[in-house]
């Protein structure tokens, strides 16, 4: 007598009148956490952002309620403050309610702003951690964020802040002479000066990056270039947001790790740091 398994069946549910906030992962659904998942088949109104894949979204109930409240640099979008309060308004009103984002909600991603407010207005909510961007995203592209011969540490910013220029607190020469690889989200369009400042920290504008356009997408591109040229080619090539840049020797490791490549009858080579070469320096 064959028995079923439910993966779902000891997972957490939402309630009415809570919020889960959680995070879609960077893009393949298959990337989804079961609670994520589940959150998807439960609730009443789902609140997405515009890094949440489609095809996520084909997993929500029969007849739940979509609602966008995508934030995209240079465009028209929902300011945070009312996105927050459209939260509390929907569970107070005694909705299931799941606040979805791309990536992870507290990589990034305001989740914790959301959850700060859902505090001040006595909203219970449950935060559902997703795989971020600049890890998943990286893998999909073959990409490791860290290697054992390249580097011990990874450092993760961001491009842009709040007002859409570079941030002004980022120490620059820090993050240039210290951390070996460096992943960066919404930089693509600010890669000129991040680029120079890198450079001006002592980064060799040989050394090479990546981005990664649409992670873990059907539509998912990589440009792989160097500092020093990385302005003229991402031009060049048309690409546009949102991407995952990465700076690094671990960039060298693609046409070795490059899997989805591979399914599609790319050779992969040989490790290129075989010999045991240590990198671990900027």
């Amino acid at each position: 007598m064959s028995m079923s398994f439910d993966p779902f069946s000891k997972l957490a549910t939402i309630m009415p009148g809570h919020v889960w906030l959680a995070g879609a992962g960077p893009g393949d659904p298959g990337l989804l956490t079961l609670l994520a998942a589940k959150a998807l088949g439960e609730a009443d109104v789902i609140v997405h952002d515009a890094l949440v894949n489609d095809e996520c979204l084909k997993l929500a109930r029969p007849g739940a309620l979509l609602e966008y409240a995508g934030k995209r640099g240079g465009k028209p979008s929902a300011k945070q403050r009312d996105i927050s309060l459209r939260l509390v308004e929907l569970a107070k009103a005694g909705h299931r309610v799941l606040r979805l984002k791309g990536g992870d909600p507290f990589v990034f991603g305001r989740g914790g702003e959301e959850a700060l407010t859902l505090i001040d207005h006595g909203v219970p909510f449950r935060i559902v951690p997703g795989i971020t961007a600049g890890i998943g995203g990286l893998a999909y592209a073959g990409i490791p964020v860290t290697h054992r011969e390249i580097n011990h540490a990874v450092t993760f910013l961001t491009g842009h802040d709040s007002s859409g220029v570079v941030p002004d607190r980022i120490d620059w020469d820090a993050i240039g002479r210290g951390s070996p690889v460096i992943v960066m989200y919404m930089a693509m369009k600010h890669i000129a000066t991040i680029s120079a400042h890198l450079i001006g920290a002592g980064r060799s504008p040989d050394e090479p990056v990546a981005f990664v356009c649409d992670a873990a997408t059907a539509s998912q591109q990589v440009l792989e270039t160097t500092l020093g040229r990385a302005e003229a080619d991402v031009l060049a090539s048309g690409l546009e947001p949102p991407a995952i840049v990465v700076v690094g020797e671990v960039v060298r490791l693609r046409p070795s790790l490059d899997w989805l490549g591979a399914l599609s009858g790319r050779k992969l080579l040989p490790d290129p740091f075989a010999s045991g070469t240590k990198k671990d320096s900027a």
